[in-house]
C-alpha cells in the first residue's frame, strides 16, 4: 500500500507544502500535482466542487504521485467519511470549536475499534495503489487528519481541544481567526494580538508534538512561516496564482486598466 508521504515528513519533523484547489478544475489540478508541491487540498466548504468533481481530482492527484487532500463543508461524520471514501489521503475540518467536536473529527476517519468510520467504498484503494483488504487494514496508519483552528476562543483552549489523539496537524485559517477577534464595532485585530495568537498555535503544538500549519497569502509569507516553524504551510490557491500571473502579465506590456487583482 502507498504510504502517504506527507503524513510520514509531519512526523519526522519535516515541514511539508501543498497549496489550495477552488476552482474545481481537474486539468488545473494534475499541471499543479506536477509542480513539486507535497499536498493539494481540495477545498469543498468554500467553492463550487462537489463530491464527483472533488472524486476525480483526488484521483488525478494521486495518480501523479501528490497527496491529495480534501477540506471538507462542516466537521459532519458523512462529510468526511465521502471525501475518504472517494480517495482522499487525508482531510482537514473546519472550525473546530471544542474537544468533542476534535474527537468526533478523528474518529469520523479512523475505522473501528480506533474510530467509528463506516466500511465501504471502493475507490479508496486505487488511490492508495492498494487491494481494499490492504487498504482497510492500514488506512488508519496513512490517513492524514488536520484539524483547523479558525477562532480566538479555539486558540484560548488549544490544548485541550486539539490533544485529541491521532491528530496529525492543526491549520489555521487566518481570516476566520481574525474574524473571530473583531471588536464590537467592527475594527480588526491589531498586528500585536494576531502575532501573539499565532504565536500561542505555534508554540502549542511545538508542546504538543503536532505539526503547526497555516495558509500563507504569498510565497514570502510561505517562507517565513517556515522559518517561523511552521510546518504545514499552504501557499496561495490555483485561483491567486492564475490571478496574479495575468495581471502581473497587463503591468509588464503595460496595458491600461483601472481594475486591480481580487484578494483570493
Amino acid at each position: 500500500m502507498r504510504a502517504n508521504l506527507v503524513k510520514s515528513k509531519l512526523k519526522q519533523g519535516q515541514a511539508s507544502c501543498g497549496t489550495w484547489l477552488s476552482l474545481g478544475n481537474i486539468p488545473a489540478a494534475r499541471f499543479l500535482a506536477r509542480t513539486g508541491f507535497d499536498w493539494l487540498t481540495v477545498d469543498i466548504e468554500h467553492s463550487l466542487v462537489g463530491m464527483e468533481t472533488a472524486a476525480h481530482i483526488f484521483g488525478a492527484v494521486a495518480d501523479a504521485g501528490c497527496t491529495c487532500l480534501a477540506r471538507v463543508p462542516a466537521n459532519r461524520h458523512d462529510h468526511i467519511k465521502r471525501v475518504l471514501d472517494n480517495g482522499a489521503h487525508g482531510v482537514v475540518v473546519p472550525m473546530v470549536m471544542n474537544r468533542q467536536e476534535a474527537e468526533d473529527a478523528v474518529a469520523a476517519m479512523l475505522y473501528p475499534p480506533k474510530g467509528n468510520r463506516s466500511v465501504g467504498g471502493n475507490v479508496h484503494a486505487l488511490n492508495f495503489e492498494a487491494t481494499a483488504a490492504e487498504y482497510y487494514a492500514r488506512a488508519d496508519e496513512e490517513i492524514l487528519i488536520v484539524l483547523q483552528c479558525e477562532h480566538i476562543k479555539a486558540v484560548e483552549n488549544f490544548e485541550a481541544i486539539y490533544s485529541v489523539a491521532g491528530v496529525d496537524a492543526v491549520f489555521v485559517g487566518p481570516n476566520d481567526l481574525a474574524a473571530s477577534m473583531r471588536s464590537a464595532d467592527g475594527k480588526p485585530p491589531s498586528g500585536k494580538a494576531t502575532k501573539e495568537a499565532l504565536d500561542h498555535v505555534l508554540q502549542s503544538c511545538q508542546k504538543m508534538g503536532i505539526a503547526p500549519g497555516i495558509h500563507a497569502m504569498n510565497p514570502e509569507e510561505a517562507r517565513l512561516r517556515l522559518e517561523e516553524g511552521w510546518r504545514f504551510v499552504a501557499v496561495q490557491s490555483e485561483l491567486r496564482f492564475m490571478m496574479e500571473a495575468a495581471t502581473q502579465a497587463l503591468k509588464t506590456i503595460g496595458w491600461n486598466t483601472t481594475r486591480e487583482i481580487a484578494k483570493y
